[in-house]
């Protein structure tokens, strides 16, 4: 082989070489993890910079669409924005349906191409928050009483609408004698209101909960823990629901 030869066969190799380590500008900027988030029916779009971008230095542009429809639309709110998220929760009302949101950004003259989300329906993925805990010592007992979060929609009188329209939701109810350091189960149901009674006297105890979606199997963080001190009296019953 002349060196002619061998000059062009070594150019080819390497251009052949550096084709699959080098990738067109617009892949690059393309955001990265697109997907929905779910809390009490907040559905949020969120993603991440391109590879090729570090920081929050460019402009992102959302469309959203139901599955089945041909026609994207522009999130008007989010067309331009260098936000790193998008509320579409209006957009996404229709809860037993499937939607796709999907993002791109502009950066130095240049567009990516479309990031695109797995198919959300807001049934199924939504993560409920844990409940509100409101703890009252009564005669020698605690009445414990359990918020469940509001959601973003009103019913026709205007009040906020309860996860329990939506879902079979089961509470449970835990208490922690500090001077044990033991966590109990004291209730697991439906109710949100629950007496706990058979406490030791001269004890501080603690109370924290959590809410079951037993249709998903999938439960709530637990809530912040509320705590009260029990005086020096006699109990002795158990705890039971009211």
């Amino acid at each position: 082989m002349t060196p002619k030869h061998c000059f062009l066969a070594f150019l080819i190799r390497f251009l052949l070489a550096g084709r699959g380590e080098t990738q067109p500008v617009h892949d690059s900027l393309k955001p990265q993890k697109v997907q929905f988030q779910s809390r009490n029916f907040r559905n949020v779009l969120h993603w991440q910079p391109g590879r090729a971008l570090s920081g929050n230095s460019s402009v992102y542009f959302v469309q959203y669409k139901m599955y089945g429809q041909k026609q994207w639309e522009n999130k008007e709110d989010c067309w331009g924005t260098q936000e790193l998220f998008c509320d579409l929760t209006n957009e996404t009302l229709d809860l037993q349906e499937p939607y796709y949101g999907r993002v791109k950004t502009t950066w130095a003259g240049k567009y990516s191409d479309w990031s695109l989300t797995p198919r959300f329906t807001p049934w199924w993925e939504m993560k409920i928050d844990p409940p509100v805990v409101n703890l009252t010592r009564v005669n020698g007992s605690l009445l414990v009483v359990l918020h469940t979060p509001d959601l973003p929609y009103r019913d026709l009188k205007g009040k906020n609408v309860s996860a329990e329209n939506y879902y079979d939701l089961v509470y449970r109810v835990f208490t922690l004698n500090d001077s044990l350091e033991k966590e109990k189960k004291v209730y697991e149901g439906a109710h949100r209101v629950v007496r706990i009674e058979a406490l030791t006297p001269r004890s501080r105890y603690c109370v924290v909960a959590e809410i079951y979606q037993p249709m998903l199997d999938r439960s709530s963080q637990r809530s912040a823990k509320r705590c009260v001190e029990i005086p020096r009296i006699d109990m002795d019953s158990s705890a039971i629901q009211k």
